[in-house]
């Protein structure tokens, strides 16, 4: 069994390189590990190969990206066929329209969508839409989500026990945020309907939007309450604001993502990740009342919107293969995987006594080291031991073979079967037990 990081010579040695390129040997804060990352080489269906030779189960899939796994077939065949033809254009592509049409036929609230590069520019043009739309500058997020690398959205990402009172403070994220920026993000806790209330009592009338990620991945992977989320629909509307859904992640738990799940309207949805088959991407959809901001076929749009490589046929064909092949059976299948896993990993902790318990819905789970009743961010903010727990965690998989996120986040993919999920179980189980017997 390979022991981190003492038999990872050549990631090592990569990451030396590395370090004097990049600051740090870093170009993702969210892939650097201490003492050095792992490099992969390659991978195939649900594994990777890294530079060492090493297979692993990747249970993080680039972060939920990759819903397929590796070498799909019909997707490296779409990509295969596009690219001898061209790889980008100053110019729109049939492709971008049998992505929208597929997208927009999935999502019975959005009436269009625009593409963009990644996530965080999808949330971006989503926040910008609704000030357009609206002509108010504030927006509302729950404590603890994360939304991707835009200012407004980082606010209040990572809030410690000491900037915490009764309600969230908007605190920076990055230094240097500027502090018009904290001034026009009102931050709430999740699932407190009486939280939303008093903000929009108090400010209704300048917010934007409220943007909402249903089950908030860094704000502990917690499923929004339905009554909740219906009542900030009934809550921000009242006010002339707008609900926006972050489904970057979200859109993976099922056919219509989460609003499909819970049967809610938002006015604006952004996405990312899973759409773009394993390629950078991003989107913005909505209401077309409310998308008309983005419409320049009469001249300058209230929120012009371009970029180099956005809708570019290589990632609209892979986009199309990767969703034409989530299939409501897809969806089954990763389901009754995870609620294995969750299932498991659950009775696991119980039986060994160890304080902890795994949330999440569909292909995404997550483990919290607490004891404590899990409800919201700061219910499950990791104080020492839970941090130390949480290395463990990682690290204990790491030489088990399996890859997650270091911050106890799995995302499965399809070619996962049940026998790799049972794989996978023994892995968490061996290494909880050697957590619980360090104590």
């Amino acid at each position: 069994m390979p022991t981190y990081p003492d038999s990872f010579p050549a990631s090592r040695r990569l990451f030396e390189r590395a370090c004097k390129v990049m600051p740090g040997g870093n170009t993702r804060t969210t892939v650097f590990l201490d003492p050095f990352p792992i490099y992969a080489v390659r991978g195939e269906g649900c594994r990777v190969w890294d530079a060492d030779g090493q297979v692993f189960y990747d249970c993080i899939n680039n972060f939920t990206a990759m819903i397929h796994g590796y070498g799909q077939p019909e997707q490296v065949a779409e990509v295969a066929a596009q690219l001898p033809l061209g790889t980008a254009f100053g110019a729109p592509t049939e492709s971008e329209i049998e992505l929208a049409e597929l997208l927009i036929g999935r999502l019975p609230a959005m009436d269009q969508i625009r593409f963009a590069n990644s996530g965080t520019e999808g949330v971006m043009m989503a926040i910008k839409a609704a000030r357009a739309f609206t002509g108010r500058p504030k927006i509302v997020k729950i404590e603890g989500a994360y939304h991707g690398s835009y200012d407004f959205a980082e606010v209040s990402l990572d809030s410690a026990p000491g900037n915490w009172g009764d309600m969230p403070a908007a605190t920076a994220y990055a230094r240097g945020t500027p502090a018009g920026v904290l001034a026009d993000v009102i931050v709430v806790p999740f699932n407190d309907t009486e939280a939303l209330r008093a903000v929009f009592a108090r400010d209704g009338e300048t917010i934007a939007a409220v943007l909402i990620d249903p089950m908030p991945n860094r704000a502990g992977l917690i499923p929004a309450r339905k009554d909740y989320l219906e009542a900030m629909a009934q809550i921000a509307r009242g006010a002339g604001a707008l609900v926006i859904f972050d489904e970057v992640i979200s859109f993976r738990l099922g056919h219509s993502g989460a609003q499909g799940l819970w049967g809610i309207r938002p006015d604006l949805t952004a996405l990312g990740k899973i759409i773009g088959g394993g390629f950078p991407v991003g989107a913005v959809a909505g209401r077309a009342e409310v998308m008309a901001v983005f419409d320049p076929t009469s001249g300058k749009p209230a929120l012009p919107h371009g970029g180099t490589f956005t809708a570019n046929p290589v990632t609209m064909r892979a986009g199309l293969a990767a969703m034409r092949a989530l299939t409501p059976a897809a969806f089954t299948h990763l389901d009754a995987l995870g609620d294995f896993l969750r299932d498991g990993i659950n009775a696991a902790l119980a039986r060994l006594s160890l304080p902890g318990r795994c949330v999440g819905l569909g292909s995404l789970f997550k483990v919290h080291f607490t004891a404590q009743p899990i409800t919201d961010y700061r219910s499950v903010y990791p104080g020492p031991v839970e941090k130390r727990r949480l290395g463990a965690f990682h690290r204990g998989l790491l030489d088990r073979g399996v890859l997650s996120a270091s911050y106890g986040l799995f995302a499965l993919s399809t070619p996962m079967t049940r026998t790799d999920a049972a794989e996978i179980l023994a892995a968490i189980e061996d290494t909880l037990g050697e957590i619980a017997r360090e104590g």
